[in-house]
């Protein structure tokens, strides 16, 4: 054991460029920071609002496209169709320090969202802001939130991440980020990679059949080339 942690360590000092933390910024490791956290932060909205497959998305980056990394920030933002009861709407993702404009309702005392970031549903009649992984969420101002009455709660509570997993092994309810939440959510989120390719395009996106319809090359990156001898 003291052999293998003194190579460990030998390897993550001679490349730290690398390890322990940094692969997740390279193309050919990782998934960058909208791979790492998307699919924690964007599934508070894109599960309240029942989101789909987006009908585009267009990317802006702070850094020229490297074929090795990807960019130190960037603002992803994607186009939803109507669906059911929902009308169109426009999210978008900021990294690397972008943040959207502060809202004009929020008092100048309270902070955006938590310390590492956070989520604000912009709506027609009101504003909601919550931290980075759907907690303390509040309309704005805090008027807004004093004259509202809280809604009953009729969402089923988890009983925690690994026990729902656990449970589900055993033949119990689905967790409730089945493969059915999570497959089309992290479409979603690495859909907003392949935009990096191709930053200042529009993609239009054909969630059916999984295509962007107007650059055809982007549909590479969709799909990765394995070496000579290793598949799936």
């Amino acid at each position: 054991m003291r052999r293998l942690i003194q190579w460990k360590n030998t390897i993550t000092a001679s490349y730290p460029i690398y390890m322990p933390f940094r692969w997740r910024g390279w193309w050919n490791f990782g998934t960058g920071s909208l791979g790492d956290m998307g699919c924690h932060i964007l599934d508070t909205p894109v599960w309240a609002l029942d989101l789909l497959h987006p009908t585009s998305v267009e990317a802006v980056t702070t850094t020229p496209r490297y074929d090795a990394s990807y960019p130190i920030a960037a603002m992803i933002r994607y186009e939803f169709p109507k669906h059911g009861s929902h009308p169109p709407m426009t999210l978008t993702w900021y990294d690397g320090g972008l943040a959207p404009f502060r809202p004009r309702m929020l008092e100048e005392a309270r902070r955006m969202g938590s310390r590492d970031g956070g989520t604000i549903f912009v709506g027609s009649k009101g504003t909601l802001m919550c931290g980075l992984f759907g907690e303390g969420a509040r309309l704005i101002p805090e008027s807004a939130m004093k004259n509202v009455k809280r809604p009953p709660r009729t969402l089923q509570r988890t009983a925690g991440i690994y026990n729902e997993w656990l449970n589900a092994c055993r033949g119990g309810e689905p967790a409730t980020s089945n493969f059915d939440v999570s497959g089309p959510l992290t479409e979603i989120v690495l859909l907003g990679n392949v935009a990096m390719r191709y930053p200042g395009q529009r993609l239009d996106y054909d969630g059916e059949n999984m295509r962007v319809t107007n650059v055809k090359e982007a549909n590479q990156s969709s799909r990765r080339n394995y070496q000579n001898g290793w598949s799936l």
